[in-house]
């Protein structure tokens, strides 16, 4: 007798396994928004940009997943930030396990925020829920206004879409009010944030955003 296995099935149910118990972890102590982009939209550009505004108020620290280097962990580091390095080795994505495994070495300690920086990819790590609060989707306008509709599953997940390098609007081809459109399809209850980090537009938005997530998370618990 052959008895078919359906591996992804299997991993994708280890890994929600995984995750619940994060979750439980983080319960009303940490919020976790787990950031996912292509790559060079501005993930750690913005983590670097919420950390100048943040540190001084909040206890932060970030969990990067790269394939290879650490450098988006180093530049949060110089900014006196605790950031703990997951070298995928080729994986496109970061799973719940490995997530784990970081913060057993990484001993944050007390934490008012975990910010996770997934690998550059809008596909992989869509489906892999890291015990997470929310998803953050970011689109830099220099990537074209077709992606939510292209990628609809991360921007229909994302509880939050942060459109990045707004600055770059007179000088690129992005039509705004489609991708709002695209985006309310999508996801009708989402934000949609408007930044750069260059000149600072948005940013308060969105720290405060973040601000108001925690305090509805430790009044809810």
């Amino acid at each position: 007798m052959t008895e078919t296995v359906d591996v992804r099935r299997r991993v994708l149910e280890a890994n929600e396994a995984a995750a619940r118990l994060l979750r439980e972890r983080f319960a009303a102590r940490t919020l976790v928004p787990n950031l996912i982009s292509s790559p060079g939209s501005g993930k750690t550009t913005l983590l670097e940009a919420t950390v100048q505004r943040l540190a001084g108020r909040l206890r932060l620290a970030v969990i990067e997943g790269d394939i290879a280097t650490e450098r988006d962990a180093d530049r949060l580091r110089a900014l006196g930030v605790p950031a703990f390095q997951i070298l995928t080795g080729g994986a496109c994505h970061l799973d719940a396990r490995q997530v784990d495994r970081a913060l057993a070495e990484a001993h944050f300690g007390d934490l008012d925020v975990l910010f996770i920086e997934n690998v550059g990819n809008l596909i992989c790590p869509t489906s892999y829920d890291l015990g997470e609060d929310f998803k953050v989707a970011l689109l830099s306008v220099t990537e074209g206004d077709d992606k939510p509709f292209k990628y609809p599953a991360i921007f229909a997940r994302a509880a939050v879409t942060v459109l990045t390098k707004v600055d770059l609007l007179p000088h690129v081809t992005f039509d705004l009010e489609a991708v709002r459109v695209q985006l309310a399809t999508l996801n009708p209850t989402g934000d949609v944030l408007l930044t750069s980090a260059r000149t600072g537009d948005g940013l308060a938005e969105w720290c405060a955003l973040l601000e108001r997530r925690l305090a509805a998370k430790r009044s809810a618990a």
